[in-house]
């Protein structure tokens, strides 16, 4: 699934491209947003905003009318210019946006709705995201208070809760941990406020570090980097991993499957879990 960094350097892109353009064409194979469309064509509102809150994108349109998805396991955006090839099949395209310079299309995105203003404010899965990542606005404290209060059976799943801070995914989740030096599989109650704040700050910065024009990470086609290696094969520390010796410490990194279809990824001896006397074992 496409992690928050994803989500943002999509909509940074489709911003640029899209922002102040009318639409000249919309097509879709998704029947909500046809309905739509019927009823109030979309063909004719210019793009006001593109953006990225947590992992769903956001295309604000005149008229009021937000364009909000998801890509859930296997969708993306493409940018393409008129008469480009298209580097997806054809078959898969869900939605065509199409001004005079650009063709905007969502591939393999079945998660796609159109929103008022009013109703993206009052949306359960948007209204209810923790603190953005990568909002300006990021509010560690809260994200503190909220990773406390998550459903969660361990560290490693509660920091995947949307709902307690927005746009962390599995790479990160065990990247995160991994530079924290904390088990994946220890409960939130055991870790203190210090060792909370530290993993919010951590997986700001990874975040960051991914999004960043320039860098090394998030380029197209480097894939994630939180290493700071340029050598394809040390660019994360421990996420795919499993059965290869830890880059700081050699001993072997472990893995062990998720109830949620996940991995965890995490070396043994770097990640120690911490007792209640505040002592590692």
């Amino acid at each position: 699934m496409p992690e928050g960094d994803t989500i943002f350097r999509a909509a940074r892109t489709l911003q640029r491209a899209l922002a102040g353009r009318t639409i000249a064409r919309f097509e879709t194979q998704l029947a909500a947003l046809a309905a739509v469309d019927r009823r109030a064509p979309i063909a004719g509102r210019s793009v006001i905003e593109v953006s990225a809150r947590g992992k769903h994108l956001l295309i604000a349109l005149s008229g009021g009318l937000v364009l909000r998805s998801h890509m859930r396991m296997q969708g993306s955006w493409h940018l393409y210019k008129p008469g480009e090839r298209w580097r997806a099949p054809r078959r898969d395209a869900r939605i065509v946006i199409t001004t005079a310079e650009w063709l905007a299309i969502a591939f393999c995105v079945s998660d796609a709705e159109f929103l008022t203003t009013a109703e993206l404010n009052r949306h359960a899965r948007v209204s209810a995201l923790g603190p953005d990542l990568l909002s300006a606005s990021f509010d560690p404290v809260e994200a503190r208070v909220r990773l406390r209060a998550a459903p969660s059976r361990h560290l490693a799943d509660a920091i995947l809760h949307q709902q307690s801070m927005a746009g962390l995914g599995n790479v990160f989740k065990s990247e995160v941990l991994f530079l924290c030096g904390l088990d994946p599989f220890q409960s939130v109650a055991g870790v203190s406020d210090g060792d909370l704040d530290r993993v919010t700050a951590q997986s700001q910065a990874l975040m960051r570090l991914n999004v960043a024009e320039g860098a090394i990470a998030g380029g197209r086609g480097s894939g994630r980097v939180t290493t700071g290696r340029l050598n394809p094969r040390e660019r994360l520390w421990v996420y795919g991993r499993a059965g290869k010796p830890c880059f700081k410490c050699g001993t072997t990194i472990a893995t062990a499957a998720e109830t949620n279809g996940r991995r965890t990824y995490w070396c043994p001896a770097c990640q120690q879990r911490q007792s209640a006397s505040g002592k590692w074992r």
